[in-house]
């Protein structure tokens, strides 16, 4: 088996890319952002604020967090309902930096993330990927931008969707986020020490994909 982990600040690319490089190598994406927006669109519809440590870690007791892979998609499924894309607002990304400081949030979904890596070959990204989650996983990639390259990818993925935003509120929420998760008392977003830095600022989708399969192939680990 292989195990890919990519980490990286919001808007870098790494869903898309990991999906993609899944895709071609016939091996299961794991999108660990979709689980803590699901945390925190949760919390959202239980009326707590994000930040309210003791009042979210409470509410975890009411959650159940499945995934299933369909048609190699995978779909998260809160209490029994998976919301699609409700958890990919900008205001989930908010509420998903703000609950994945939480210790217990990040405890609540700790094994689930372990158990699919232990029965699969896959490819992970996240915040702390490398890190925290797969610390042994065969290739450790930190794929990064610049804020602006960002906050554009991510402006013009919400349009597409028919999302009324500004580019200019997408990248001061980006900004905000970064400075969040770097700054965290746990697991903050941060390259592992073996990681591998991937700049796709100068890069195309296409290019990115095959730099990730690129640095996958030089492990000689097998699918």
């Amino acid at each position: 088996m292989i195990r890919i982990a990519i980490d990286g600040p919001g808007g870098a690319g790494k869903s898309s890319v990991a999906r993609a490089v899944a895709a071609k190598m016939g091996i299961v994406y794991v999108d660990t952002g979709a689980l803590y927006r699901t945390v925190g669109l949760y919390v959202k519809q239980c009326g707590i604020e994000p930040t309210d440590r003791e009042r979210v870690a409470e509410a975890l007791s009411g959650l159940t967090i499945t995934v299933a892979y369909e048609n190699g998609t995978q779909h998260v499924y809160m209490n029994g309902k998976d919301h699609g894309d409700a958890i990919r607002t900008p205001e989930m990304s908010m509420y998903a930096s703000a609950v994945s400081a939480i210790p217990a949030v990040r405890a609540f979904l700790l094994e689930t993330q372990k158990e699919i890596a232990r029965q699969n070959s896959v490819i992970m990204d996240g915040r702390d990927i490398g890190t925290v989650i797969l610390p042994d996983a065969d290739v450790k990639i930190f794929m990064t931008a610049s804020a602006e390259c960002r906050a554009r990818r991510r402006y013009d993925e919400l349009c597409a969707k028919g999302a009324d935003v500004r580019y200019e509120d997408v990248l001061r929420e980006m900004n905000e986020r970064d400075h969040n998760d770097a700054n965290r008392e746990i697991a903050p977003a941060k390259a592992a020490g073996d990681a591998i830095l991937l700049d796709t600022t100068p890069l195309s989708f296409e290019e990115s994909v095959d730099a990730v399969i690129a640095l996958a192939m030089q492990t000689g680990a097998e699918v």
